[in-house]
């Protein structure tokens, strides 16, 4: 294209090997629909990653090792490229259902790849708008990102964070987790040490936000000493595992002063009905629940007044 991006066919092409099948389809849909089908049909079904890891499975294939190089099973294909395998036992199936049944579970896994094929897309064409952008707009491109940006900590301000939260809506990718943080006692921090102070902590927490995250996430300051974050299709227990590694940095910060701590509340938005606006309270009321199981911590109250003795 002469400003070195990759054409957009070249893109879908080449960055379908940085998918897992993880990354595209939610694993819990995908166990209760199969669920179903299986209490209704017979037929027991394992779905595995590229290299055969149990992804999913329903019925007894607890102990069944997939082999996919000598049984690949059914493939599961996103951009000509195989993302998993499945594997389907009809023994328990009638004779005189059998063919209904096969079309039945075929027709599912073409679903569950037509839905994991828009989803890659989705993210696929909202990067390369975004590179496109950034290489063609230059120094347009900046200012709008100022416009964007919460000048203290360099994430979304508000008004951008809620415009890609309806976004996200629009677009009726599940599973979305949505996580509430808020800054523990930074009024504490504020009267102490003053204005000054408070914002390096706060621009403290913010880095450590981002450097925990992946360019996936959705990061935004929404107040003061509140940020909200969004994961699109995470993993399972993505979203955990980020909060408490974020803790963790936190707790392991070296300052005299400051003693940066930062609650988290995560709730998941399962179906495409909902919109994330409506479940942020339930964010919330998680959040405040970790704060207070935080500040009964022992060694929380000295570690905060560190810097007054």
């Amino acid at each position: 294209m002469g400003m070195g991006i990759k054409s957009i066919d070249q893109r879908i092409k080449d960055n379908i090997k940085n998918y897992s099948i993880n990354n595209l389809l939610a694993a819990d849909y995908m166990r209760k629909k199969l669920e179903n089908l299986s209490a209704l049909t017979g037929a027991e079904i394992c779905i595995t990653d590229r290299h055969g890891a149990k992804f999913v499975f329903v019925g007894e294939f607890e102990n069944f090792e997939p082999d996919v190089v000598q049984n690949p099973g059914e493939k599961l294909r996103v951009a000509n490229r195989t993302i998993g395998h499945a594997y389907v036992d009809y023994s328990k199936v009638s004779e005189e259902k059998l063919e209904l049944v096969k079309k039945a579970i075929k027709q599912d896994l073409l679903t569950f790849t037509a839905f994991a094929e828009e989803l890659y897309l989705h993210k696929e064409y909202a990067f390369y708008a975004d590179a496109l952008e950034e290489k063609v707009v230059g120094e347009d491109y900046r200012t709008k990102q100022i416009e964007k940006e919460d000048f203290l900590t360099g994430v979304f301000n508000q008004v951008y964070f809620m415009d890609r939260m309806r976004v996200l809506d629009r677009s009726e990718v599940v599973p979305v987790a949505l996580i509430n943080g808020n800054i523990n006692d930074c009024k504490f921090f504020n009267d102490a040490y003053g204005e000054e102070e408070s914002d390096r902590m706060i621009a403290a927490i913010a880095a450590i936000l981002k450097e925990e995250a992946t360019p996936e996430y959705i990061i935004g300051r929404c107040d003061g000493d509140v940020f909200n974050i969004l994961i699109p299709v995470p993993e399972e227990g993505e979203a955990e595992q980020y909060c408490m590694r974020v803790q963790k940095r936190c707790e392991e910060f070296e300052d005299p002063r400051l003693a940066p701590s930062i609650a988290f509340g995560i709730v998941y938005k399962q179906n495409v009905e909902e919109t994330l606006h409506m479940l942020l309270s339930d964010a919330e009321y998680a959040m405040f629940e970790n704060k207070l199981d935080m500040k009964q911590q022992p060694g929380y109250e000295e570690r905060k007044k560190k810097g007054l003795v």
